[in-house]
């Protein structure tokens, strides 16, 4: 349980709060509004990084808008993510691309193939003005081996 708190703590905590307001609304109103890119890489051994993306995507489609995904090497297996994002209808544009993982395909032609057709749906809907974001899931897989052009993409 909390322990009282004397008037004068609670002066000192609504004036300290008071002066982090200031300091918060003067930063968001010097921000412009205007449209710029910004791009999140998750990396990193193990599981996580596609759940963390697909984060990202929920929260934009909380916010009503559109949202583009790739899967660069997952291929036909059943997701229950793929089944949950399916819910929202044409708010996602959603494509398996991959044949799957490269030590299970064992056919580097069809590998690169399959990733530059990736790749090049990316740049589609990357080029879409009513997608707002757009999930590359597993792109740094087809970059580490080289089956696309690191320079290309960036």
């Amino acid at each position: 349980m909390m322990s009282d708190i004397d008037e004068k703590e609670a002066e000192r905590h609504r004036a300290k709060m008071a002066k982090r307001k200031a300091v918060q609304d003067a930063e968001v109103a010097s921000k412009t509004v205007t449209e710029k890119g910004l791009l999140i890489v998750n990396t990193g051994p193990g599981k996580g990084k596609t759940t963390a993306a697909f984060g990202l995507a929920l929260r934009m489609l909380g916010y009503g808008k559109r949202v583009g995904v790739v899967q660069f090497v997952k291929g036909a297996w059943h997701s229950g993510e793929k089944d949950a994002f399916a819910a929202f209808g044409d708010r996602v544009s959603w494509h398996t691309m991959g044949e799957g993982f490269t030590w299970e395909t064992q056919d580097l032609r069809r590998d690169i193939a399959a990733a530059q057709a990736a790749w090049a749906k990316a740049k589609e809907l990357l080029a879409d003005p009513a997608i707002s974001l757009v999930l590359l899931d597993e792109i740094n897989i087809a970059l580490r081996y080289d089956y696309l052009e690191l320079d290309s993409v960036v």
